[in-house]
């Protein structure tokens, strides 16, 4: 059972970590990644204990996000002519 469960907007981006934070109770930081939440993850861990939370978020935000970067574009449909 985890400790808490933690909406994304409640935790913070560490750029340093490149991973999403969130204080915990040890003086640590539980913590996941944006490719562990483009796979569907949702357990943040504390790298010093054995706590852990559930992040509640949007998984289509992260994999729209993932799209833009790459430069992908929604697929268009194409006019096909008929003889």
């Amino acid at each position: 059972m985890s400790y808490d469960d933690v909406e994304i907007e409640d935790m913070e981006w560490n750029e340093e970590l490149q991973s999403y934070t969130y204080p915990c109770p040890c003086g640590d930081l539980f913590q996941i990644t944006k490719e562990d939440l483009k796979l569907g993850e949702e357990i943040a861990r504390c790298p010093s204990c054995s706590l852990y939370i559930t992040v509640i978020y949007n998984m289509e935000d992260f994999l729209a996000d993932s799209n833009q970067q790459k430069g992908i574009q929604p697929s268009k449909q194409q006019p096909v002519t008929v003889a």
